[in-house]
């Protein structure tokens, strides 16, 4: 036990905003000096401070629920392989899902510890996904790859900086194998500068409050967090919930993969069993542990207490038993890229495990997916290579109270649909159409969000086009009663021929001037009976353009 005197409360909530401050200046440093637009312009990334034991402090506000225990996961590796060796100016690097605590290969997580003297007193994080690490295809993120060493350059945990100074070597080992190294260079440099900032800020809130002090406030927070989810977890009722769904399938052969989940909740303590879950499969939709408790940590805070801050104290409130080996806790060398649809199914089977216990709080399955679009050429403008890469949003799952969103991201990702004009002046890309899917949200009291539909063709070049989907077999189920949303799908226009289906993990699609991608995001399902739906909203759905009079009268009047 310390003999340190108790925190003033006042003085921590002061503290505690401080370290928030913090991490949130540490993510606009990144978003306003990266090169690429998946981080500029839709921020894809997050930002962290960590103890000295290397448990998750804080987070930035506009960060990314799936980071939450990969950047965790970073600084365990760092104590459990340099121990005392850490020292100050020290900047460490990786990557990699099964050796250096991250979830897939093209987020790169980066370090740097922060001490009082010799004392080690805390870590500056932050994770970036990167446009593209190399491996065998274009953005490192097709479906079909069936390991890990076809899905990019992994980095082990090292140092990237040793006293101050860039280990040259590792950087241009890094940049080599990476395609578009100038703008990997730049991406990698925000980072780099926000570690920097992170830790001149760390140290100015250490020299003004103590270092004791900042560590016991660490502590607080933790600790503070640990009880309010606890509290939180008390309030559900106590029992048993299982629940489970399928991925459509894994790109290289599994098809309907099940996730199977049974929560047990007593008191104070809750565990999440995945046991019955498909073992890992072939293809890149495994997730390593740390992205499942991911999604479970961010569903159950936004069932239970959405303000929860995010750090180890939620992790330490919650139980997960996965199955080693299995494909919500795999086992190299399995391949991991598209684990975000993967996590997006398991948040949906949590909700739906506690939709009868929660039927205020749940949401009907949202478009459940991560949609990927990666198109990728020589750029006739300059004759330089270029990679756009983009995750698409879709419909989000109708509630007790309101509609569905449309065409959002949903739960663990938090990134922004890229604006038209954005990827029209960076890429020699022409945009045809963006709009929401007609028909795609499923009917109910509340009916599902919309998916989204954009048509891109390629300006004055021959492009290649990666795309992988989720949700375009098995529909996004409503809820008490709500109908399911539509499903997604991948099509190729040709100004000459028929419109072609894709399957839903498209990989390396030629695509010429004449030639335009058809990317349909999944819509979300209903919540409640159809013929419960108020006639005022009926009417501001007919207003509205985003129903035919058929889908109207099929699911709302002839049910009457």
């Amino acid at each position: 036990m310390s003999d340190a005197p108790e925190l003033d409360p006042i003085a921590l909530e002061i503290t505690w905003n401080g370290l928030k401050s913090i991490a949130d200046e540490c993510f606009l440093t990144i978003m306003r000096s990266a090169f690429s637009t998946n981080i500029k312009e839709r921020h894809d990334h997050s930002t962290a401070i960590a103890d000295a034991r290397g448990r998750l402090i804080v987070q930035a506000e506009r960060a990314l629920p799936i980071h939450l225990a990969s950047m965790s996961g970073l600084m365990t590796h760092i104590l459990e392989i340099y121990g005392d060796r850490i020292a100050p100016g020290d900047i460490f690097i990786g990557n990699d899902p099964h050796v250096a605590g991250g979830t897939h290969l093209p987020d790169i997580n980066l370090a740097a510890p922060v001490f009082d003297g010799d004392t080690l007193i805390g870590f500056v994080a932050n994770i970036v996904h990167h446009a593209d690490v190399g491996g065998a295809a274009v953005g490192s993120m097709s479906g079909g790859l069936d390991e890990i060493y076809k899905e990019g350059l992994r980095i082990p945990l090292v140092r990237l900086y040793r006293d101050g100074a860039l280990d040259d070597d590792i950087m241009r080992l890094l940049l080599l194998n990476m395609r578009l190294p100038d703008e990997r260079k730049g991406d990698l440099y925000a980072q780099i500068a926000a570690i920097r900032l992170g830790c001149k800020r760390l140290g100015e809130v250490m020299d003004r409050i103590g270092a004791e002090t900042l560590t016991q406030t660490f502590s607080e927070i933790v600790s503070r967090t640990y009880i309010r989810m606890q509290t939180a977890i008390s309030r559900l009722p106590d029992g048993e919930y299982t629940f489970q769904d399928v991925m459509d399938d894994d790109g290289a052969g599994t098809e309907n993969i099940p996730i199977v989940l049974t929560i047990r909740k007593s008191g104070t303590e809750i565990v999440f069993d995945f046991a019955g879950t498909a073992d890992q499969v072939l293809g890149n939709f495994n997730l390593t542990l740390n992205a499942t408790q991911s999604a479970v940590c961010f569903a159950l805070k936004a069932l239970l207490d959405s303000d929860v801050p995010n750090n180890q104290g939620i992790f330490d409130a919650i139980g997960i038993e996965a199955p080693l080996g299995s494909f919500v806790n795999c086992v190299a060398p399995a391949p991991v890229a598209l684990r975000a649809n993967t996590c997006q199914r398991v948040v949906d089977i949590v909700i739906g495990a506690l939709a009868d216990a929660l039927p205020d709080q749940v949401v009907a399955a949202t478009n459940g997916a991560n949609t990927s679009a990666v198109f990728a050429g020589t750029d006739p403008r300059t004759g330089g290579q270029y990679v756009y890469l983009e995750t698409l949003g879709g419909g989000m799952g109708a509630r007790a109270t309101h509609d569905g969103k449309d065409g959002v991201q949903v739960n663990i990702t938090n990134t922004s649909n890229l604006p038209v004009e954005a990827i029209e002046q960076e890429y020699p890309l022409r945009v045809e159409e963006y709009a929401l899917v007609e028909d795609s949200g499923g009917a109910g009291r509340y009916r599902g969000g919309m998916g989204i539909r954009r048509v891109i063709r390629p300006v004055d070049h021959t492009c290649e086009f990666n795309g992988v989907g989720e949700r375009f077999t098995n529909q996004p189920w409503g809820l008490f009663g709500g109908k399911s949303g539509a499903t997604g799908s991948f099509q190729v226009k040709n100004d000459d021929g028929p419109t072609t289906p894709l399957p839903a993990k498209a990989s390396r699609v030629k695509l010429s001037p004449h030639d335009a991608a058809i990317i349909v995001t999944p819509g979300a399902g209903g919540y409640g009976p159809p013929k419960d739906r108020s006639s005022e909203h009926l009417e501001k759905d007919k207003q509205s353009g985003k129903f035919t009079e058929a889908f109207l009268a099929r699911h709302y009047f002839e049910a009457e």
